[in-house]
């Protein structure tokens, strides 16, 4: 998935689905409620009486080997660097950090960058290295008190600058915070890692699961080139689909309410609408009225037509429309008409297959736009298939996607769950 947690987008399923597992999960205050957070005995200390800032310089020519962690390799809200590089790829002075240190984006706060080292290796100087000092905290309880939100919301008050606010060592060090006795930060902490922990591998389980999809449909679609019943027939796309282009609103009568308009960032990199804030715009409804016939509803097939490249797999991308989707079709997007030999979602896998999308990158024109017209697919071999067989692969593709939203679900849940926790730090 990967999108950024701190910036998660608002999606409807495709279908509606018994509750799973994940659903069931809720956040209990009664929990932030427990004993180990009974602030008996807790110390009121500025931050530098417990940790401190570690400001080992070192220059990438003489860390060419090291791994590099930059702000753009650091998640929001997450603990855990996913990505990184190397000393060589990087010019100017860095920062040093060790296994167990704390790299700190001080620079944007707001963007709550914040992970703990898994390893040795250099980060970026807009980073701040945080270790603790373990006579008063342990290392493994510190990462979870800077991201309560009041160590979070202090950090963008204290940053200096309008265009890039950072903070510095010198303000931040003197910040009061609040701090359990060692016994009880390791209580505290134990719980914390085991909510984090869970929600890391439950991120992992929906990352395993995306990767393996496209696999999964190119393994139930055929194609000429991979039918294993010799005797598969195919039949070209114009002879089951014909396409609707989208309409040119214009542009001055957008605005936050009424009909919302399908624009290529609403078709999300899952296959579903996306109506995140900001992805989408709306028209007045007396555009409904005007321009009823590219009204998009409920079990749709929408194509995007137009990329400015083809590396982020924008070009050619589909979508199926969820049961609560509704909106007007703007151009450069295309609407397909279906006859009744083919069930839509079937339809709709079948332009998710790696041919496809190999077929319509290679066709599109343009230089600085690509653009993508339905010449340049119509003679994409669709397998010609019963509706049972079509549906058996239909269901195959529902069960699997509803274990993606399952993990998603959960992932989220937890996130929370781990946040209301750390709030009681605050």
């Amino acid at each position: 998935m990967s999108e950024s947690s701190g910036n998660r987008q608002a999606r409807e399923p495709n279908r509606q689905t018994a509750p799973s597992s994940a659903d069931l999960l809720r956040v209990n205050p009664g929990w932030a409620k427990l004993p180990i957070f009974e602030r008996k005995g807790w110390k009121h200390l500025p931050f530098a009486a417990f940790a401190e800032s570690i400001n080992e310089r070192v220059e990438p020519a003489d860390a060419a080997e090291d791994i590099y962690v930059g702000l753009d390799d650091l998640d929001s809200c997450d603990l855990h660097i996913r990505r990184w590089g190397k000393g060589s790829d990087v010019i100017g002075t860095k920062l040093r950090f060790r296994k167990g240190d704390i790299i700190f984006g001080r620079r944007r706060a707001y963007q709550r960058k914040l992970a703990v080292a898994e390893m040795d290796g250099i980060c970026s100087a807009h980073a701040m290295v945080v270790r603790a000092k373990p006579a008063l905290v342990l290392p493994e309880f510190l990462p979870f008190l800077m991201m309560n939100d009041r160590f979070m919301n202090r950090a963008v008050e204290i940053s200096v600058g309008s265009l890039s606010p950072t903070i510095n060592w010198t303000t931040l060090k003197l910040e009061p915070f609040d701090l359990p006795p060692l016994e009880q930060q390791s209580r505290i902490a134990e719980v914390l890692k085991a909510v984090n922990h869970a929600s890391r591998m439950s991120e992992d389980l929906k990352s395993t699961l995306t990767s393996t999809r496209l696999p999964l449909v190119d393994s139930l679609i055929p194609t000429p080139m991979s039918a294993v019943n010799r005797d598969q027939k195919f039949i070209r796309l114009d002879q089951v689909a014909s396409m609707l282009n989208g309409h040119p609103f214009p542009s001055a009568s957008y605005q936050q309410t009424g009909i919302k308009l399908i624009r290529p960032g609403n078709l999300a990199i899952d296959g579903t609408l996306t109506w995140a804030p900001n992805a989408t715009v709306s028209l007045p409804e007396k555009f409904l009225k005007e321009s009823r016939g590219w009204l998009i509803e409920a079990n749709q097939v929408l194509i995007n037509l137009t990329a400015q490249s083809l590396e982020d797999g924008f070009m050619g991308r589909v979508c199926f429309t969820g049961l609560s989707d509704q909106g007007l079709l703007n151009q450069r997007i295309g609407k397909f008409v279906l006859s009744d030999a083919v069930i839509p979602k079937f339809f709709f896998h079948c332009l998710q297959t790696t041919p496809f999308r190999a077929l319509v990158e290679n066709r599109c024109e343009g230089s600085k736009i690509r653009h993508l017209y339905f010449r340049h697919f119509q003679d994409f071999p669709i397998p010609v298939l019963d509706k049972l067989a079509q549906m058996k692969i239909v269901e195959q593709m529902e069960a699997f996607d509803v274990s993606i939203l399952a993990a998603e679900r959960a992932t989220t849940k937890l996130i929370e769950l781990q946040q209301v926790l750390i709030d009681r730090l605050s």
